[in-house]
């Protein structure tokens, strides 16, 4: 399959973006993954998109020194090698990931048309989280959309640490800026992390939005 690789920053974290041609996917193409065969009741676009962040996690592992390819957990998580967190996500016809000494999460979200956004709202946000994005000074459909992926972000940095399927509700955006959105988690995420402030960043680059869990200096 044919690739490229760029980087960005985003958090204090650097992130490994694979630009792929789907089209150019042959099969032949997983054998590259030592899991690949666990692989074969994936279909065809989950088989692309995984193999796609699997080339951007492996790029991400060179700068710790690491040559491995994260495999798949029960969850169908990636498991990372020992010390290492890591974050893989894709949209469309890309895949990023990120990797950290410390927890990290990032999401990558295809910004909802105007009309999703009205229908999906509620099962997203509060009525006070929908409040702010209304009043955030960003059109609502992106806003939300940056709600959405933050929300993923911060499930996939403490998924370990979380409760199974907490829910979009386990999360509470409490403020959103130009720069970041910062979330406080409830009960229903982790009994041990409720309470817990994060801060998400993000970056809008086209119809698409980045988030990224921001690491403490």
């Amino acid at each position: 399959m044919q690739t490229y690789h760029s980087t960005f920053t985003l958090a204090h974290h650097l992130l490994h973006r694979i630009d792929f041609q789907p089209e150019t996917f042959s099969d032949g193409d997983l054998l590259w993954l030592p899991h690949h065969a666990d692989l074969p009741h994936f279909g065809k676009k989950r088989r692309i998109e995984h193999l796609a962040g699997r080339i951007a996690a492996a790029y991400a592992l060179q700068p710790f020194g690491l040559k491995a390819i994260p495999g798949i957990g029960e969850q169908r998580q990636p498991l990372w090698p020992e010390g290492i967190f890591g974050s893989i996500s894709h949209s469309g016809k890309r895949a990023i990931a990120a990797v950290s000494r410390k927890p990290v999460g990032i999401d990558i979200e295809h910004i909802f048309s105007s009309q999703l956004a009205a229908e999906v709202a509620t099962q997203i946000a509060s009525p006070a989280e929908i409040f702010r994005l209304q009043t955030s000074g960003l059109p609502f459909a992106i806003a939300l959309t940056l709600a959405f992926s933050a929300k993923e972000s911060v499930y996939k940095a403490f998924s370990s640490q979380a409760e199974p399927c907490p829910g979009f509700a386990a999360a509470e955006m409490t403020a959103i800026d130009e720069n970041a959105l910062c979330l406080r988690l409830a009960p229903a995420f982790s009994a041990r992390l409720a309470g817990k402030e994060i801060s998400v960043a993000y970056e809008i680059e086209g119809d698409e939005v980045v988030t990224c869990t921001v690491t403490p200096l």
